[in-house]
């Protein structure tokens, strides 16, 4: 079974601290909605990025970048 799109309005929430889509709220498991949110904060303190977009295979595709410094 392919997992479905994240709707658009979702995808610009779900970096938000406590963001739950209305799936993830009808499941009794569905997480506090903490999780991006963490990880956008540790990408961003790192001076990096993360985005999230459709994935080809169906689902969400997440892409984190963090530069690479040179010593």
């Amino acid at each position: 079974m392919m997992a479905r799109a994240l709707a658009l309005e979702d995808r610009e929430q779900i970096f938000r601290p406590f963001y739950r889509t209305d799936e993830a709220r009808d499941r009794e498991s569905g997480g506090t909605g903490l999780g991006l949110a963490i990880v956008e904060t540790a990408v961003q303190q790192h001076r990096g990025w993360v985005k999230a977009d459709d994935s080809p295979l169906g689902g969400l595709r997440l892409t984190l970048w963090l530069p690479l410094y040179h010593r």
